[in-house]
């Protein structure tokens, strides 16, 4: 449905290290660069991450949250510890979330600026 989403940071450079780290383990990597603007994908970009005058707010009661199709459940492991040595906060360790499906193993994280992210792997091991 969605070619590419686009979000808003106050600070490109710190969003540039925690991306970097945080999606590298599900296959994903910068492909733009730019002061102002980052690009993530596997083959093209699909996440922009762009410097904003006014960022979206944090809101946890938004519903708000992006996530992220995972290889393995061990790249949704290597995703949540990435995110969160990069200066991300935990918002649910990996596991399985059986009220989801029975195959449904994810972790959420927020990055520095508030987005709520979610690693997900719906594959069995």
């Amino acid at each position: 449905m969605f070619d590419h989403l686009s979000i808003g940071v106050r600070d490109v450079a710190r969003a540039r290290a925690f991306y970097d780290a945080a999606l590298a383990p599900l296959g994903f990597s910068r492909l733009s660069d730019s002061p102002d603007s980052l690009g993530y994908g596997a083959d093209r970009v699909a996440l922009w991450v762009n410097a904003a005058e006014r960022p979206v707010p944090a809101d946890k009661a938004s519903g708000l949250h992006f996530c992220f199709d995972a290889p393995s459940r061990a790249a949704v492991d290597a995703f949540h510890t990435a995110a969160l040595a990069a200066g991300g906060s935990d918002n649910g360790q990996p596991g399985l979330r059986d009220d989801y499906g029975p195959n449904y193993y994810a972790a959420f994280v927020v990055d520095p600026d508030g987005y709520r992210l979610e690693a997900f792997c719906g594959r069995p091991e």
